[in-house]
């Protein structure tokens, strides 16, 4: 039938750009990156037609910078744009801290406990990209116990230009990046709404000082890979 071609070829096309998406918020990027879509498509193992697709779509997102085929990097971004991802993250993070508490169960807190125990030991093991992923997943599993779907959708685009630079900032904040996740889940068990908007509130403002302090810095003080 004439339609099964294109209907490959949008599932080949929304795999990659949710794969490439995932790579973003948790943190296999680093700001200053440069993506190579022929090196993208090796590993993928398509053609470069769906890796290019996806790579407009991200720049749609604002979260890469496509300059040319031969130009695109992961952004760097200044204070006042992450002031302001910061501040929309609270309001919405806040939101799904409130209504999990509402809602969770203790498979949920099991779940969340879990999370803390392998993120406690990336940081021991000096793995960024371990602790990058567990954190982006402690976070987005909030809005996945309140059964906000829509949320979450809206928190990953903030995730895709988050991402990269939690990643960059990981090692560096230490027990910053995690502490404050503890008194999330202990909320979470307490059914109690305020204090679970609270902790996350605490989690993205004192827990990411160590990323605002490297954007503060400049792209001078921001990791770049080769």
């Amino acid at each position: 039938m004439p339609d099964f071609p294109a209907l490959e070829y949008e599932n080949l096309n929304s795999v990659v750009y949710n794969s490439l998406c995932d790579a973003l918020m948790q943190g296999r990027f680093q700001p200053g990156d440069r993506l190579k879509i022929r090196d993208l498509a090796e590993q993928f193992g398509t053609s470069v037609t769906p890796i290019r697709d996806a790579i407009l779509r991200l720049a749609n997102d604002e979260a890469i910078i496509f300059r040319s085929p031969r130009d695109i990097r992961i952004p760097n971004i200044d204070q006042h744009r992450y002031r302001e991802i910061r501040s929309i993250r609270v309001r919405l993070e806040g939101l799904a801290a409130e209504t999990a508490a509402q809602v969770a169960t203790t498979a949920d807190i099991q779940a969340l406990e879990q999370i803390l125990r392998e993120n406690e030991q990336a940081i021991a093991d000096g793995d960024r990209l371990k602790g990058t992923q567990l954190n982006q997943a402690f976070h987005f599993r909030l809005p996945q116990i309140a059964g906000l779907p829509v949320l979450t959708g809206i928190l990953r685009r903030l995730w895709l230009q988050m991402g990269p630079h939690i990643s960059d900032a990981y090692l560096a904040g230490g027990r910053a990046m995690i502490d404050h996740h503890y008194p999330v889940v202990e909320a979470l068990k307490r059914h109690d709404s305020p204090a679970a908007s609270m902790a996350i509130v605490d989690d993205i403002l004192l827990g990411g000082k160590p990323i605002l302090d490297r954007i503060e810095g400049g792209p001078d003080t921001q990791a770049r890979r080769a």
